[in-house]
């Protein structure tokens, strides 16, 4: 193993209790997933995930169970609702959820957005060593990020308000794009606080297999221009 946690070698899904292996297979079956196609490479990302997380602070969850559950699941309970196309993960720290999505979506062209070195590294590894052609990594803070107007959706998980999400990443939206943006609680407040010419098209609970907490997703789009204004 190299001093980044690497091997330069395939992953080793074994190495996971049953346990793990049962909590993936049930989530995915209740997400309406395929198990049997998804699992082995989300738990490739996983061991990964966990023998990079020793020597880079990556994640503070440590748990290979509770990164099941928290990491996978919660960033695959969205799939439903996000549109094919291009997708600008901004903020993805180890590649959450545009990794899991980007396994899980092959119709997907995932941009994993990340201005930390060490997590960028990371995610280059990530990518390449799971043959993710559908994803790529962007070493960008996202308000620096020149692709204007080029992602139908772009998503964030732990990122800022929603209003703060559109300030540094709006600008990637196509005009007919949408923002898909990951919440515990409904948040009322940051909804009613969004700048002019937005609006929330949806708010999607999301049920979490193995997560008794509130999850939402929040659909966010620009507001259509009135027919008389258009030039």
């Amino acid at each position: 193993m190299n001093a980044d946690g690497s091997d330069n070698g395939a992953v080793n899904e074994d190495t996971f209790p049953p346990e793990l292996h049962d909590d993936l297979r049930r989530g995915l079956t209740a997400l309406a997933l395929d198990a049997d196609a998804l699992a082995p490479p989300l738990l490739a990302y996983l061991d990964l995930l966990l023998r990079w997380n020793r020597t880079y602070n990556l994640t503070a969850i440590r748990d290979p169970r509770q990164m099941v559950t928290l990491h996978l699941l919660d960033s695959l309970a969205m799939h439903p609702h996000v549109p094919g196309g291009r997708l600008a993960d901004l903020g993805t720290g180890p590649g959450l959820p545009g990794i899991p999505l980007a396994i899980a979506r092959p119709d997907l062209q995932v941009t994993l957005v990340e201005s930390n070195g060490k997590k960028a590294r990371f995610l280059r590894e990530a990518v390449r060593s799971l043959c993710l052609d559908n994803a790529r990594v962007a070493q960008s803070r996202a308000e620096a990020l020149d692709e204007a107007a080029a992602y139908d959706a772009i998503t964030a998980r732990a990122l800022d308000t929603l209003p703060g999400i559109l300030a540094v990443g709006s600008h990637l939206l196509a005009p007919q794009g949408r923002l898909l943006a990951m919440k515990g609680a409904a948040p009322d407040a940051e909804i009613a606080a969004l700048p002019p010419g937005w609006h929330t098209e949806a708010v999607h609970r999301l049920a979490v297999p193995g997560l008794d907490a509130d999850r939402h997703l929040v659909v966010v789009a620009r507001d259509a221009i009135p027919h008389n204004s258009r030039s």
